[in-house]
């Protein structure tokens, strides 16, 4: 059998680099690359550390606006549908490669599964909200990591297909978290002491499209009594020098380029805590039991609020130094996000599907 699987952003290598382990173990899998990540330290850089088979197809699709973008991935990912002819897709995540793959997929008439279905933020000016939504309601089989995931499916009425398999990027952390300790050296290259630096993140477009927003968020980094680690994507960088905010960064705040999967585990496993817009590294965070403030007014990953692991300050300036002086994460957590194994479930379930 031929599955294809469709990725385009950090994330998604993440996710998929499990996944594929086990699907090569049984099928033939054909490798999408949509390319809406391309930078080394967002896009090759992965699939290196993470030994990720070279994609069979890398599509160059690049920066667009969302509709743009979305639409000529959707042409492109047609176009290889219709030559491979894949008896499954698979897509992963919420960004504008899930739902393209997720359409073209549909439109074909070919099975399709969704790797993190379920999630809601419930705030349709996210665009990850949109392709959340509708990559269900196109998709066959919905491998959802959490039971809150299960029963906001349940909510739309979608039953029917739905698995829980506990999340994958579980798998992910748990098979690297020693490998980042053993081979990466970026505690002593930054002159780091563990649990004694935050760490951030920033990529929203409501945080880096908006002048305030963004202004406020630097504007706490500078003003809290500790030193920020602040990977920055070339995106964020951009819009930091244009709204002036790039030169407002004090000594204290590393702004450094983004890291490599191994890299980044290792600094956020040795952060006192984390702050980020970003859905996967809230989860990562918790996983990683490191305190998160969350640079957003809601999140998809409820349960690390709920658990007192996560808060969320939105934009705020004071919000944000309050937290990072006061936030004190709870010392007990449950098993919300699986047992590491949801990549070999999620091939069972696709096997089972088929008769295999």
């Amino acid at each position: 059998m031929k599955i294809a699987s469709i990725v385009g952003a950090r994330p998604q290598f993440i996710k998929a680099s499990p996944v594929s382990k086990e699907l090569r173990k049984v099928y033939h899998e054909i490798l999408i690359h949509t390319g809406q990540h391309y930078d080394f330290e967002l896009s090759q850089l992965f699939f290196d550390e993470l030994g990720i088979p070279e994609p069979a197809y890398n599509l160059d699709v690049g920066s667009f606006t969302q509709g743009e973008q979305t639409g000529r991935m959707l042409m492109e990912i047609e176009k290889v549908l219709l030559k491979e002819k894949p008896d499954f897709v698979l897509v992963y995540g919420d960004t504008n490669s899930t739902l393209a793959g997720a359409l073209a997929s549909a439109k074909l008439h070919i099975p399709t599964g969704h790797v993190e279905a379920g999630l809601r933020s419930y705030d349709k000016s996210m665009p990850e909200e949109i392709n959340r939504v509708l990559t269900d309601h196109c998709s066959d089989l919905l491998f959802s990591p959490t039971k809150t995931a299960v029963n906001n499916l349940k909510k739309e009425g979608i039953e029917k297909g739905v698995y829980l398999t506990g999340d994958v990027m579980v798998d992910a952390l748990v098979y690297n978290k020693e490998i980042a300790e053993e081979k990466s050296n970026i505690i002593d290259k930054l002159s780091l002491t563990s649990k004694q630096y935050l760490v951030a993140t920033i990529h929203r477009a409501s945080n880096t499209d908006n002048e305030n927003n963004l202004e406020n968020i630097v504007d706490a980094f500078c003003k809290v009594d500790e030193t920020v680690v602040f990977p920055a994507h070339p995106r964020t960088v951009k819009k930091l020098k244009e709204y002036g905010s790039y030169e407002k960064l004090y000594k204290h705040v590393k702004l450094i380029k983004p890291l490599g999967y191994l890299s980044f585990l290792k600094i956020m496993n040795h952060a006192k805590k984390i702050m980020t817009d970003s859905g996967g590294v809230q989860k990562e965070a918790y996983i990683l039991k490191v305190p998160c403030l969350t640079l957003r007014e809601n999140t998809e990953w409820v349960e690390t609020v709920e658990d007192v692991w996560n808060v969320l300050v939105g934009s705020d300036r004071e919000k944000i130094i309050k937290a990072v002086k006061g936030f004190e994460a709870n010392r007990v957590q449950r098993n919300v996000f699986g047992d590491g194994k949801a990549s070999e479930k999620i091939v069972e379930v696709i096997g089972r599907y088929y008769g295999d």
